[in-house]
């Protein structure tokens, strides 16, 4: 038994060695053979190099969607407006009522004045669509979500 894993680790690094020996007298390009010109070789650092999993990965998650949200200048107008108007008694906030689900693949984010009496009224309704982040607005009067450049909620 001990033999027989002794020779197995000889082979192993004797093909490992013998392949790093055999690339190291090559250069970072190959060209293609003429013969298969679809083929094409790669060396072995290039495919050893890391992949960063972050960067080709962005999940839109609840807090993110919220956050796209409440940063829309209409709705940071509107909060300032409100707590100015009631003197700081009236404060506005938002609050993620669902999450996506493969039949409705956006997060409903809500956007509402918080009562000292602990009554909320909304404000605004948003759907944020995932993975994209794309912000649709509800207006109310259609009954329907539309895109940003269509909503005007000042009516200016």
């Amino acid at each position: 038994m001990l033999t027989s894993r002794l020779i197995k680790q000889l082979t192993y690094r004797s093909l490992i060695a013998s392949l790093l020996m055999a690339q190291g007298g090559h250069s970072d390009t190959f060209e293609r053979p003429k013969s298969h010109p679809h083929l094409a070789f790669k060396p072995l650092q290039a495919l050893a190099k890391p992949v960063n999993l972050i960067q080709t990965t962005k999940k839109l998650d609840k807090k993110k969607a919220q956050n796209l949200v409440w940063k829309l200048p209409q709705v940071q107008r509107k909060a300032k407006e409100i707590e100015q108007l009631s003197k700081g008694s009236i404060r506005v906030a938002s609050i993620v009522d669902n999450s996506p689900t493969p039949e409705a693949p956006y997060y409903a984010v809500r956007v509402f004045e918080n009562h000292p009496d602990k009554s909320k009224i909304t404000i605004y309704w948003f759907r944020v669509l995932s993975p994209s982040g794309i912000i649709e607005p509800l207006d109310l009067i259609q009954d329907e979500y539309i895109s940003l450049k269509k909503w005007n909620p000042e009516r200016l």
